[in-house]
């Protein structure tokens, strides 16, 4: 006599089902823990470097201004003294286009040194702003921008952990800078909370620097 059901056909069905089973029981657990099979948030970076948890909390432009003027931040051109910063953040180009930054005159070729230690998150060449730098502070909330650069400093890379004070660059005229004019711009931006080095809210360097 022969029971039905026994065989191949038997050991089939049942690894099937089982199959089935188990596809249903992982889907049940993904959808009570959606967050299961994403990275943490502590595993995500930013030109290879961590981005800390505590970043995450927005803060407004009255405390950043606060907390940056208490970093006492270098001079980013060597042999400027605060005395002789001008304000040039309101200032209009091409008839309606703020300028958001300021604009450190200086010999071509004059040392730009880093505002403070930092990471460079990027290495960047445009038609408006020539040769530039983005270096982010280094709790990566802040990014700050250097522009119309003659050069970079020999061997400098993005990624690079840099020093205050560390030599970046060098005062020129790229990008739409007037060639008779060779001077730093140099712009201030807080970062959102994705800390994408192009995007963030203008804050006035004059205000954090004087």
């Amino acid at each position: 006599m022969t029971t039905r059901g026994s065989g191949p056909s038997t050991v089939v069905a049942a690894a099937s089902g089982g199959f089935l089973a188990g596809a249903i029981a992982v889907a049940l657990v993904i959808w009570g823990f959606p967050n299961i099979g994403r990275p943490l948030a502590s595993s995500l970076t930013v030109a290879d470097q961590p981005i800390p948890l505590s970043t995450a909390a927005p803060i407004n432009a009255t405390s950043s201004l606060s907390e940056l003027r208490d970093r006492h931040l270098e001079i980013p051109v060597r042999g400027v003294v605060r005395s002789e910063l001008v304000d040039s953040f309101d200032a209009t180009r091409d008839a309606n286009r703020k300028h958001e930054a300021i604009d450190i005159m200086a010999p071509r070729n004059t040392p730009i040194l880093a505002v403070e230690d930092g990471t460079i998150a990027r290495l960047f060449s445009s038609k408006l702003g020539g040769t530039t730098i983005y270096q982010f502070d280094p709790a990566i909330r802040y990014v700050y921008y250097y522009a119309h650069l003659e050069r970079y400093a020999d061997g400098l890379r993005e990624g690079d952990r840099v020093r205050r004070g560390e030599v970046l660059g060098y005062v020129g005229t790229s990008g739409n800078a007037p060639q008779n004019a060779p001077h730093l711009h140099f712009a201030v931006f807080l970062l959102t909370e994705k800390k994408q080095w192009w995007h963030g809210t203008p804050i006035d360097p004059y205000d954090v620097l004087k």
